[in-house]
């Protein structure tokens, strides 16, 4: 199991402390965060490494280096649970009894799913725009995907080293969207293969019920650092 915990870590990058400023086009609120440093990895779980832990390989378009899709947010919690105890990390996920939703256990290392600001200011890597590349080098979309998600790491990355940030399959991150609204909605970042080239920008949020899970959204590893 030591050799297996290099082996991920090894792939984690480590993104530095800064200040992001995030907004919601819903509601018209900004706000700012201040992101403390942390462990993000440099590609989407794939489908051989969310098998070899859960051994269910749920992916509509089956590759074993494509990444894990068709996964809700409470799979990718359990993965995350699942692989910390794996390699002799603390569980950071404290699922309810019915495991229908699932809360974070205070002070945990385990791996986790990144926080919206944690992957936004990952995403943007030091850049402005609305995007780190021309769309075309970093990402996998409607325009170039030729009708499904692609093998981990084929476009550019950011300036980071961080893959298919956009593009590809959307992610999953930790956060409740609105919980006054929407309840136990979880959100997610990234644009995916299906998107039109305007879905595929650092800003975009969307946001689902933790059960809901569809060919075109996955999830990357994050570790406080």
């Amino acid at each position: 199991m030591k050799k297996y915990h290099r082996q991920i870590e090894k792939h984690m990058i480590h993104i530095p402390a800064g200040e992001i400023a995030l907004r919601d086009d819903r509601t018209g609120d900004r706000w700012s965060v201040n992101v403390k440093p942390v462990l993000l990895s440099r590609h989407l779980v794939t489908q051989s490494q969310y098998g070899g832990v859960t051994d269910h390989w749920p992916a509509a378009t089956l590759g074993v280096d494509h990444p894990v899709e068709s996964v809700s947010w409470l799979d990718a919690a359990h993965y995350c649970n699942e692989l910390s105890r794996m390699v002799g990390q603390p569980p950071y996920y404290e699922f309810t009894h019915d495991r229908q939703n699932a809360t974070e256990i205070e002070g945990s290392t385990g791996y986790r799913l990144p926080s919206e600001a944690e992957w936004e200011f990952a995403c943007r890597a030091g850049t402005s725009g609305i995007r780190y590349g021309e769309l075309d080098d970093i990402a996998w979309y409607r325009g170039n995907s030729a009708g499904g998600p692609n093998p981990v790491g084929g476009k550019q990355s950011n300036a980071w080293g961080l893959y298919d940030m956009l593009g590809n399959v959307w992610e999953w991150c930790t956060d409740v969207y609105d919980p006054a609204v929407y309840g136990t909605y979880r959100i997610f970042r990234g644009g995916g293969w299906a998107d039109e080239a305007r879905g595929c920008l650092v800003t975009n949020r969307r946001r689902s019920h933790p059960t809901f899970a569809i060919d075109d959204l996955g999830f990357r590893l994050a570790r406080s650092s």
